[in-house]
């Protein structure tokens, strides 16, 4: 008997997308029964569920978020371990996008399909790197689905940020950073890079960063910015999250120098209309390059696009072979 094609076991509801001979959605956009979770972002994470699937990182994260909010009953799942969902093996394995974030691997009678969730291709040393899994069908992101989209490398900017520091020995450094991911990543590429001196988080960073400490991932020192004096910042590194960046508070940082980690700074006109003046392209998401030879390389036939360029993606896709099609899952942003 032939492997069933993969429309007819994997759905999308209006509470996302669903594996219906396993009875569970992965990343539902509202509480749900049973829910796979491929990492600790907000728009993939949400709380309220019954029962909830995830590895031991992303189980961390929602906790400290959530609280007893983050499901009915939490169950770690290793990297590489199978468990039975009904007819279906579910295994996770990692996506090196944040701590704990995972691809989520299905296989029934004979039909493999890999779902992404958020990838990135570069070395993070926060992170477990992604591993390439064969399937049958890939559902991929396609956050940066353009190929207007490719990511220097991160020492290249990590470079320009210490560059800067050791230019303007007057001013704070002001680095908008995503609260989970994004600033440990920079943390530990700062420290890779030799910065060892301490580096001062926004409130709102702290929880997680100490919570990636907590999990074996050492950050060098890192000190709240609270009841610092201004005089005490020149010449420092201060972290925030990037809404936080244009906040009255930071008036009080001397003559702060704003910049932003984001893949989105490849886009002059977005880091213009934030007032970033450091725009530094370091991305957890996969770029153009690294989107097209993931397809290449897990050897699927069929290309599911979701949540982000899709159009280019699916063109590409299409003239190499592969039958390719969007995959339409409203509630999940470009970027935390």
């Amino acid at each position: 008997m032939s492997a069933p094609r993969p429309e007819i076991w994997i759905k999308t509801t209006s509470a996302g997308l669903y594996c219906q001979p396993g009875d569970f959605y992965i990343d539902p956009l509202r509480p749900v029964p049973r829910a796979v979770i491929t990492h600790g972002h907000g728009d993939h994470a949400r709380s309220g569920n019954d029962r909830v699937l995830a590895t031991t990182g992303t189980i961390a994260i929602m906790r400290e978020r959530y609280g007893e909010a983050a499901g009915g009953s939490l169950q770690p799942l290793a990297y590489g371990e199978t468990i039975a969902a009904g007819d279906v093996a579910v295994r996770l394995m990692p996506a090196g996008h944040v701590l704990g974030s995972a691809q989520v691997v299905l296989e029934y009678r004979g039909s493999r399909v890999v779902v992404s969730g958020d990838y990135k291709r570069r070395s993070d040393p926060t992170c477990a790197p992604f591993e390439p899994c064969a399937c049958h069908t890939f559902i991929t992101e396609a956050t940066f689905g353009l190929p207007v989209f490719r990511h220097p490398p991160d020492t290249q900017e990590i470079d320009k940020l210490l560059h800067s520091v050791a230019l303007f020995p007057e001013r704070c450094h002001l680095v908008g950073v995503y609260a989970l991911g994004k600033c440990q990543r920079v943390l530990a590429l700062l420290r890779r890079a030799g910065y060892e001196a301490p580096v001062y988080l926004h409130g709102a960073l702290i929880k997680l960063t100490e919570l990636y400490e907590s999990l074996g991932i050492r950050l060098g020192p890192v000190l709240p910015l609270s009841g610092v004096a201004r005089e005490a910042l020149r010449g420092r590194i201060v972290m925030a999250p990037p809404s936080a960046t244009a906040d009255p508070w930071s008036r009080r940082l001397p003559e702060p120098l704003v910049a932003m980690a984001s893949g989105w700074m490849r886009v002059r006109q977005r880091a213009k209309a934030r007032g970033v003046e450091l725009p530094l392209v370091i991305s957890d998401h996969a770029d153009w390059d690294e989107l097209t030879a993931t397809i290449d390389e897990v050897g699927a036939q069929e290309i599911w696009v979701t949540h982000g360029r899709e159009e280019a993606l699916i063109h590409h896709a299409t003239k190499k072979g592969y039958r390719a099609r969007a995959l339409t899952l409203t509630g999940f942003e470009e970027d935390e």
